[in-house]
């Protein structure tokens, strides 16, 4: 299976378009499969007395509101055309994270994409949820601080936009009954990938719990990955490892530069990293058939052993424990496996320390 890597740009490139582009270029140059920003416009995003988080407090100027730190970093649709072409011309695919529905309309309507990525915080919100679904996009959806309930509940509203009519009239019990669905489902398997995420910037190891992302493959029958916010690249190739079909993390052109992401994202070089060894994990993780390797052929008669004479024996004496032992040798001789098939039968001749022993 091939992890789907996703570097996501995110808002680290501080409103400037023009480091847009060279982020696009960067992910490209690590070779990730997509580069990933986000598409907003403050006063649709939070209010103007919203309050930033921790993180944000401590990597933005305190007495700036939430609103305010957005609306320095919005892109307009100029800047989105841009970035796609440019993804275009460098072979990597573009995504973008919509947070409104005006948002959505832009990255669906207005400028064409067939893949929507859903935040963790967006996966109560009803009205996003049947947008997107209504659009017939396939969704990446994020989970972040839900429980296997909320994610049913978010997984139903999809459902319902993806298999009901648009004049299908939407509530807790038509989502409920969509999700319960044959068509329903159906709709989920062909376009909804799950992400598991731990809401937390940088999140603490210790509360990443991987292995729930088994919990949602067995209890919604779709493909799950891993929104990673841990620092570092080893959490994502221990998805990878754990079978995850998309790996999402956050990269930035300088750790050092003012912004709300910059400092807990990865530096190119690391992005460059985590894409490789990924893709060594995919090579070593193999078809899950045991058996001899090729290159373990050439090795296996040097490295096990065949049974010798472990003292001068006679030809026609009883063999007996003590005249058998097991060595390396040169080449292929009787396998320690027929041991038994030895003692008690007289030699068929003399042997000298060491000479490989024939059967009788």
């Amino acid at each position: 299976m091939t992890t789907f890597v996703i570097a996501e740009a995110g808002v680290n490139h501080n409103g400037d378009p023009d480091r847009a582009l060279a982020l696009v270029d960067a992910a490209a140059a690590a070779g990730a499969d997509a580069v990933k920003f986000q598409t907003f416009t403050a006063a649709a995003l939070v209010t103007a007395a919203a309050g930033k988080a921790d993180y944000q407090k401590a990597t933005t100027a305190a007495a700036e509101s939430q609103r305010d730190m957005l609306a320095r970093l919005e892109l307009d649709e100029a800047a989105h055309r841009a970035l796609i072409v440019r993804a275009r011309q460098r072979g990597i695919r573009f995504l973008s994270t919509p947070f409104d529905l005006a948002s959505l309309r832009l990255l669906t309507e207005g400028l064409g994409l067939d893949t929507l990525k859903l935040p963790s915080g967006e996966i109560t919100n009803a009205p996003l949820l049947l947008a997107a679904a209504r659009s017939g996009r396939r969704v990446f959806l994020s989970t972040g601080a839900s429980s296997l309930d909320e994610v049913e509940r978010a997984l139903g509203v999809l459902a319902f936009g993806y298999a009901r009519p648009h004049d299908a009239k939407p509530g807790t019990a038509a989502f409920a009954e969509a999700y319960g669905s044959g068509e329903g489902r159906l709709a989920l398997q062909e376009h909804v990938e799950l992400m598991h995420c731990t809401s937390e910037y940088p999140a603490p190891v210790a509360e990443v719990n991987l292995q729930a992302m088994d919990t949602m493959r067995q209890a919604f029958g779709l493909p799950v990955g891993l929104s990673d916010h841990t620092e570092g690249i080893n959490v994502a190739m221990a998805a990878a490892a754990l079978g995850a079909a998309s790996v999402e993390k956050h990269f930035t052109l300088d750790k050092t530069l003012p912004g709300p992401d910059h400092r807990m994202s990865l530096d190119p070089a690391e992005l460059a990293a985590l894409v490789a060894g990924i893709r060594q994990v995919e090579a070593a993780l193999g078809d899950g058939h045991k058996r001899p390797t090729p290159s373990e052929l050439a090795n296996r008669d040097v490295i096990r052993k065949a049974l010798v004479a472990a003292r001068p024996i006679v030809r026609g004496a009883v063999i007996g424990p003590d005249d058998v032992t097991a060595k390396r040798i040169s080449g292929r001789g009787l396998s320690p496996m027929e041991l038994w098939s030895l003692l008690g039968r007289p030699a068929g001749r003399d042997y000298a320390v060491d000479d490989v022993m024939e059967t009788p």
